[in-house]
């Protein structure tokens, strides 16, 4: 079982700064995009800053759940993004989901080793550890997609 210092490093890893497993993060993979890029529909594919917007939602979500005890996302509404129509909107989100994923990365630092055994909410969801290892899973998963939009971006399709 990992402790909640590793739980705080695999975290950043996939979406700051690290590059061990993906060879990439979210910091990185949505760096370097106009806003027109981040909102580029290809197909039915979820754009970039959909996905940027739906990872941040969960983080945000759990993290609040932290905080106050009160779990209040909802799936249903883990795609309602606001428009983004210039590059400020965009690099507000961007900054939004940095700043949400370091938060919760010094949340679990501070967290007690026992936590994890916890029961999450409810005995549904399991504990803290398999749900924090989820945000982790969903975070990789979705950072998969926005390496292929990227490129799929700059081939022009």
């Amino acid at each position: 079982m990992e402790n909640t210092a590793q739980l705080a490093s695999r975290i950043r890893e996939v979406m700051l700064h690290g590059q061990w497993v993906a060879q990439t993060n979210f910091a990185q993979a949505t760096s370097d995009l106009s806003w027109q890029q981040a909102v580029q529909k290809i197909g039915s594919l979820n754009t970039i800053a959909a996905l940027t917007f739906h990872v941040n939602y969960y983080l945000a979500g759990v993290l609040h759940f932290f905080e106050t005890g009160n779990l209040e996302i909802r799936d249903k509404f883990s795609f309602d993004m606001p428009s983004i129509t210039d590059q400020d909107g965009w690099e507000k989100l961007r900054e939004e989901l940095l700043n949400t994923s370091e938060r919760f990365a010094q949340h679990l630092e501070g967290m007690p080793q026992e936590k994890l055994d916890e029961i999450f909410v409810d005995e549904k969801y399991g504990d803290y550890q398999r749900n924090i290892e989820a945000i982790m899973e969903h975070a990789y998963y979705h950072l998969g997609q926005v390496t292929i939009l990227r490129k799929l971006i700059g081939e022009g399709n």
